[in-house]
């Protein structure tokens, strides 16, 4: 049965539509005459529904930065039991009291596989963070691993939204507004609030279960935007026009469905008689969306120099500091280097902000071994980092001819504040040992 899920499953996902724009005022309904046309809350919604808002922001914030939706649903939200405590498994959230803020270079290989069934949510394993999610600041790096889909069960997060960045294996995302299909190479983001549920989609080589494996930013403070693009001008970076926002799909299912809610830190479970995933028309623009990370616009020097790693930025979460991230997220995507009398991998430095770094495929070139897809590393804030030796030794010699950098995908969630680890993280046994030996042998060259 599970292997005609997943069928079903990715021909769904390979067959979506899809509203594009990043930030837009989208409109959908899944069925002819379910959106009302001139208000947002007639006295009678058409179909029978009930009309109901879904904020994203506080009603009086500016106008630029206002979120909400207007959701037609077949049952209103407020139509379910209470909600009691579960457990929380391996899912952490902010503060993070665990340990002490560690100042090490650290680095992790890939989570190990599963054991027994395992859905998204229960394959949720936090890595650490920093802030505090009742006061909406800060954010977490939770890392996933999963063998089996969510089956009449429902996530929704009080507490930030998710930014999803597969590594192995596509996602069908069924939200309350709809359908998106997230592939490695792809993020998916759920705002604050939005339920869905997670299919898996690979079938595995061995005709056994099938995988899924990634990494999840939750972002406790402002949503994601995009960032401005001062000199740069109107155009480059991230486009707001291969954003795509799912059109409305909705499941009229009228048998229990589990819904769990992440609030104040805390797992909140209640068993509904229908699915929350119910809304038949929608418009606003508080909305989930997909990305493709091959499709961002790189900016880069035709002359000297490696530019700072900003130039990479695809989302920006801005704090009550202008230019300073609550959290950034960074990807480093094909690109040519040119650079004359260059040293062309990023640089040795030490940064104020604090970088947790990703692999979603090949090799990072400013790691020549170690750095592996589904792993990850933490530089926290002023720790020294750089390129290992072996990358430092080839680059210092190399031709400088054009180089087509193609054979990797990196990303970066970069924060303002320190990162905490987890007790789990910092025990973890797939924690590298000996992680600065990288950068041994770096010798002498100084001469007079």
């Amino acid at each position: 049965m599970a292997g005609t899920g997943n069928e079903q499953a990715r021909k769904t996902a390979e067959g979506l539509a899809y509203q594009t724009g990043f930030g837009n005022e989208h409109s959908s309904e899944a069925v002819p005459g379910a959106l009302p046309v001139g208000r947002n809350s007639p006295q009678r919604a058409p179909l029978g529904l009930y009309a109901e808002q879904l904020s994203g922001s506080a009603f009086t914030e500016p106008r630029g930065h206002n979120l909400r939706s207007w959701l037609y649903r077949i049952r209103p939200s407020a139509a379910h039991p209470p909600f009691v405590r579960a457990e929380r498994h391996a899912l952490r959230s902010a503060p993070f009291t665990d340990c002490t803020p560690d100042p090490n270079r650290l680095r992790w290989n890939p989570l190990p596989e599963p054991t027994g069934p395992t859905d998204f949510l229960d394959g949720l394993w936090t890595l650490g963070g920093n802030g505090d999610a009742t006061q909406r600041t800060g954010m977490a790096v939770h890392l996933y691993y999963a063998n089996t889909s969510m089956e009449r069960r429902v996530f929704g997060n009080a507490d930030g939204e998710l930014l999803i960045v597969p590594e192995r294996g596509g996602l069908l995302l069924r939200t309350e507004l709809g359908l998106l299909h997230a592939a490695p190479g792809e993020v998916a983001l759920i705002p604050r609030g939005v339920r869905f549920r997670v299919e898996l989609l690979d079938a595995a080589s061995d005709g056994q279960s099938p995988t899924a494996r990634g990494y999840v930013c939750e972002n406790y403070g402002r949503p994601f935007q995009l960032p401005d693009l001062g000199p740069i001008g109107a155009n480059g970076l991230a486009n707001a026009r291969d954003f795509r926002a799912p059109v409305a799909a909705y499941e009229d299912v009228e048998s229990p469905v589990e819904v769990v809610n992440k609030f104040c830190g805390h797992l909140w479970t209640a068993t509904y008689d229908h699915s929350p995933l119910d809304v038949v028309a929608w418009h606003g623009n508080h909305v989930p969306y997909v990305y493709d990370l091959r499709r961002f616009n790189v900016i880069g020097s035709i002359s000297y120099d490696h530019p700072d790693p900003s130039i990479f930025t695809v989302l920006t979460s801005p704090s009550d500091t202008p230019g300073l991230a609550g959290v950034d997220f960074v990807a480093f995507a094909p690109r040519w280097l040119v650079g004359e009398d260059t040293f062309r991998p990023p640089y040795f430095h030490r940064n104020v902000m604090t970088e947790y770094m990703g692999l979603i495929e090949g090799a990072y070139d400013a790691k020549a071994e170690g750095f592996v897809p589904g792993g990850g590393s933490l530089h926290n804030m002023m720790s020294a980092h750089g390129p290992d030796r072996e990358t430092f030794d080839r680059a210092s010699a190399a031709e400088l001819r054009p180089q087509k950098i193609d054979d990797g995908l990196a990303f970066m969630f970069e924060t303002r504040w320190p990162l905490t680890l987890t007790e789990q993280a910092r025990d973890a046994g797939h924690l590298q040992r000996g992680y600065d030996d990288v950068w041994q042998g770096l010798q002498r060259h100084f001469r007079l």
